[in-house]
């Protein structure tokens, strides 16, 4: 994590062009050998990063009441892990526009990018699968494969991921109605027909 957040702060000040995987390891303390075998390049370096963020989403949903429905309980993660001053300090959402942003223009480091969002899909979908059976329900569910909360947290992700990157793109506030909160319940709202009883 810790060459993770020197990446994260040479591509920020410098861009990802400029900044060398040997120049990150020298920000973070680190032989550069010592780089390589975490990473094997400098857009791999925030795979970290990445991970711990969108993860961080999965396990609010997880540690949602119990008594909420699937849609209550991620509307009420959204609200706690991307709201500025709440579940995220203001300068990180600084730090998720701009590293997004970076995304954009880097198919190796939108690569990563998916692949955190893949992960945290995983992690959400043996969530939802707890939560189902918890209640006790899910039972066609789990005789299918699980292959409904996979759907549902696909679903459930996209619809997140997508308002993070719509705002990340913009210059709205964090914590305007243009913001990844916002965007993000109504994204999930726009899923109302979305058979979340399945999951």
């Amino acid at each position: 994590m810790e060459i993770a957040r020197a990446a994260a702060g040479l591509f920020m000040r410098h861009g990802l062009r400029a900044t060398r995987a040997e120049d990150i390891a020298r920000a973070a303390g680190v032989a550069p050998r010592t780089f390589y075998r975490y990473f094997a390049s400098k857009e791999e370096s925030l795979a970290p990063l990445f991970h711990a963020g969108v993860e961080k989403w999965a396990e609010a949903v997880r540690d949602a009441p119990a008594d909420l429905s699937v849609p209550q309980a991620l509307r009420h993660a959204v609200v706690q892990t991307l709201t500025p001053g709440v579940g995220v300090r203001p300068e990180s959402m600084d730090w998720v526009r701009a590293l997004l942003r970076l995304a954009e223009g880097s198919p190796a480091l939108l690569r990563v990018w998916g692949e955190a969002c893949q992960g945290a899909e995983r992690t959400l979908a043996q969530v939802l699968k707890a939560r189902a059976s918890a209640a006790g329900g899910g039972a066609g569910a789990l005789a299918g494969g699980g292959t409904e909360f996979r759907l549902g947290a696909a679903v459930a992700g996209a619809a997140v991921r997508v308002a993070v990157e719509a705002w990340a793109a913009g210059d709205e506030p964090a914590d305007g109605p243009a913001g990844p909160v916002a965007l993000a319940v109504r994204h999930l709202e726009a899923l109302s027909d979305f058979p979340w009883g399945a999951v």
